[in-house]
């Protein structure tokens, strides 16, 4: 699973960590922080939401063509610095005034431009590094690996943001609505871990750094010369792709939004026994080693690699049982927490999807790109399909009060679907980008991605716009346009699998 990939990818997918890291402790809490700090009703918190995410997504566009023209890493280095001082301006505390909501304003717009010069242009890079021949079949493999890495930063997270406004306010004696930037402050120092780690590894990447035609290795030059109705027609493949995208983004990034809603609102706030161990960051850690150490069992050729990984599942399994008896009578539950599921789930089964799709092409049977893209949409219809199932008789809710106390189960069987959606759609759509895009507008293209990202987190909004109405309906249409989707997606499959 790890063989065989360049040295660089770990740099750049550590590099992108910390900067994940910082983003969604930040996230995990924002939506929160709209109605605490400022008294925003749930419609305009959710339209604030959803631009914020919209600028984020929309930016790469811009970001990729100017990496075109000036270099990815010089954009990259750029990016992040913005992305450190609008960190640094959320974090201050400045109350809930027209001061601090135009403050709050700059902060937005400052992280919005810095990842949109950061986040694709860093991905191309690593897209860049299969260019040789001898990663070229790595490479859907290498793009599911720095998924799950930068998902490490997405796990700790929401614990990160929990304590630290836990701490703020016992303490420090800081507000509940002061205590949020601390969560944020968190972001600042975030920021500058990843932009050490980028600066500090360049010697394993250094092949990908070129900021001129001529610069570029002789595989690209070749590519470069495509002829202008191949070029149309990947163009074509890939903004049907794009459409699609929008939809799945729609439904997936309610994390953020209507089910951090639901787990504030409808979900009990207390949890005991094995239900409880879901809730611990580090529990989940023990459970990803466990998931790890029985593929090292099984993949490892020598007698002392197996040992070792046999002895990493015992040592996770022993902590388990350690921190089951020393469990207390109940837990806590709070609204963020749950984002860390996904994160979670992405490392977890990232060597599960890859040991699938690699016995499949063993065989002659992987699928291609564009149907594991509309298989992903499938599983996300899914996903929404419990939500409806089981907020079934559940009361219409102004936020933010807390109505009825559903098990928690439910929402991380949700994560799990979703993720499982996520990890069809997401780090497999951004390699068939790298793959498919025509050389000269790699950074463009790549930006195509996120705009498309963009648009559906724009429309995250509309849920969030129907929240005071019966929840079936609300993910019933969720579910909805997730099938939608997938049937136009596999309409079009054999015109994208041409050039898959």
């Amino acid at each position: 699973m790890f063989e065989g990939q360049p040295k660089g990818l770990w740099t750049l997918a550590l590099a992108n960590t910390g900067e994940r890291f910082g983003y969604y402790t930040m996230l995990a809490v924002f939506a929160l922080f709209l109605g605490e700090n400022f008294g925003f009703a749930a419609g305009t918190a959710s339209e604030i939401y959803t631009w914020f995410l919209t600028a984020v997504y929309f930016l790469p566009l811009f970001g990729g063509m100017a990496a075109d023209k000036w270099g990815y890493n010089k954009m990259v280095i750029i990016g992040i610095l913005i992305m450190f001082f609008g960190y640094l301006l959320l974090s201050i505390p400045l109350g809930g005034g027209s001061t601090a909501v135009a403050a709050m304003a700059a902060a937005l717009a400052l992280v919005s431009l810095g990842t949109g010069l950061f986040k694709g242009n860093l991905q191309v890079m690593v897209g860049d590094l299969y260019n040789e021949a001898r990663y070229a079949d790595k490479r859907d493999a290498g793009f599911s690996l720095f998924y799950m890495a930068i998902n490490v930063g997405a796990l700790f997270a929401p614990t990160a943001a929990i304590k630290i406004m836990d701490w703020a306010q016992q303490d420090l004696g800081y507000s509940k609505a002061d205590s949020y930037h601390f969560a944020f402050a968190v972001a600042c120092i975030s920021v500058i871990v990843s932009i050490l780690i980028y600066f500090l590894g360049k010697s394993t990447y250094k092949q990908v750094l070129t900021t001129s035609k001529k610069e570029k290795s002789n595989t690209t030059v070749q590519e470069e010369e495509m002829s202008a109705s191949e070029t149309k027609e990947r163009i074509i493949c890939l903004c049907l792709v794009f459409a699609v995208v929008i939809f799945f983004w729609m439904a997936f990034h309610q994390n953020g939004l209507t089910l951090t809603w639901f787990a504030d609102e409808f979900t009990t706030t207390k949890s005991s026994g094995l239900e409880a161990m879901q809730f611990d960051v580090l529990n989940l850690v023990a459970c990803i080693f466990i998931v790890f150490g029985a593929f090292g069992i099984y993949q490892n050729e020598t007698t002392k690699g197996k040992n070792i990984a046999f002895a990493i599942v015992a040592a996770a399994v022993a902590y388990l049982v350690y921190k089951y008896n020393t469990l207390p009578a109940e837990v806590s539950l709070s609204a963020p927490i749950f984002q860390q599921f996904n994160a979670c789930f992405v490392v977890m089964l990232t060597p599960v999807s890859i040991a699938l799709f690699s016995w499949l092409a063993k065989k002659g049977k992987e699928p291609k790109a564009p149907v594991k893209i509309g298989l992903g949409m499938l599983v996300a219809a899914g996903a929404y399909l419990l939500m409806t199932i089981f907020s079934i008789g559940l009361p219409a809710s102004n936020h933010p009060e807390h109505v009825a106390d559903v098990t928690p189960n439910l929402l991380v069987a949700t994560y799990l679907i979703l993720t499982f959606a996520e990890l069809l759609l997401s780090p497999i759509g951004i390699s068939f980008v790298t793959k498919v895009a025509p050389p000269k507008y790699k950074g463009m293209i790549m930006g195509g991605w996120f705009v498309a990202t963009a648009l559906g987190n724009k429309l995250v909004s509309i849920p969030g716009h129907m929240w005071d109405m019966p929840l079936p309906i609300v993910w019933g249409t969720l579910m909805g346009i997730c099938l939608v989707a997938a049937l136009f997606i596999f309409s079009i499959i054999k015109k994208l699998n041409k050039v898959a």
